[in-house]
């Protein structure tokens, strides 16, 4: 099943794993939305700076340390998706409350793994 997923911290960097989710979730025939820092492109994924409305949101997989995710906490909430993954690194306790009062799925995984063991 496709799942509309927004990586939020994409990177045009080849070696970023936000890099590598972009590239591994198209393979995988996921709609994907990418936000990060600097705009570019990963294959025909466009890279916004901007906090766009995303219909039909089915996952966040985060590639923000908890620090940078502060300015999106609400956005990520108010986006209504139906889980959120923290990859390594990325854990946050506020925002999995926020996620969990609202009810909104978390896990704590990584999102390469998951897609390769048919986790996803």
């Amino acid at each position: 099943m496709q799942k509309k997923t927004l990586v939020l911290g994409a990177s045009p960097t080849p070696t970023r794993y936000a890099y590598k989710a972009v590239r591994r979730l198209l393979s995988y025939g996921h709609d994907v939305v990418a936000i990060g820092k600097v705009e570019a492109e990963i294959e025909a994924v466009k890279i916004v700076k901007e906090m766009i409305d995303i219909p039909d949101l089915h996952t966040v997989t985060l590639y923000l340390n908890p620090r940078n995710q502060e300015p999106y906490l609400d956005y990520i909430i108010d986006l209504e998706p139906k889980r959120i993954i923290f990859n390594p690194g990325t854990y946050n306790p506020k925002l999995e409350k926020m996620a969990k009062d609202a009810g909104i799925k978390t896990i704590e995984d990584c999102t390469l793994v998951m897609l390769d063991t048919d986790d996803y």
